[in-house]
């Protein structure tokens, strides 16, 4: 099990996630990010903005980069 963490990017602003969670392994880790932006989404759309330059950053325990998981690949 790898523990992972969930950066949230932008153009303007990083957001770090400082407690990440475990996961068997990096595809399950993308599909609960891809889950996550879905639901980050929704809750623009209800507050009428929504940033799809937004990318999740998913890092591993010893700090390398994994995966980018941009926001808009959450809607298709």
């Amino acid at each position: 099990m790898t523990h992972y963490f969930f950066h949230i990017c932008s153009r303007t602003e990083r957001i770090e996630d400082r407690e990440g969670a475990d996961f068997d392994t990096l595809d399950a880790a993308l599909a609960e990010a891809r889950l996550a932006a879905r639901e980050i989404l929704a809750e623009d759309l209800r507050k009428g903005h929504v940033d799809e330059t937004r990318l999740f950053e998913i890092v591993d325990e010893r700090g390398e980069l994994m995966a980018r998981v941009p926001f808009k690949e959450a809607i298709s």
